[in-house]
């Protein structure tokens, strides 16, 4: 009878330790997308930012070329 007080304790003990565990890793997740929710990283640059590629309409051959450089060099 003492056995199956003290495998039940244990157990016992171990739920505790996995559901706050599992309640510490969920609101730390729930902080660190807080964290990334409030970071505006398609504002506009601020300082002497200047623009580096300009959208020119190229010919299609040339973007084809510039896609099988990319595809070639994986950059």
């Amino acid at each position: 009878m003492l056995s199956f007080f003290k495998v039940t304790l244990h157990t016992l003990k171990v739920f505790i330790l996995f559901t706050g565990c599992t309640i510490l890793f969920y609101y730390g997740i729930m902080w660190v997308n807080e964290e990334y929710q409030n970071y505006h990283r398609y504002d506009e640059p601020k300082g002497a930012a200047m623009k580096v590629s300009d959208s020119v309409h190229e010919e299609s051959s040339s973007s084809f070329q510039r896609l099988i450089m990319f595809y070639l060099n994986g950059e």
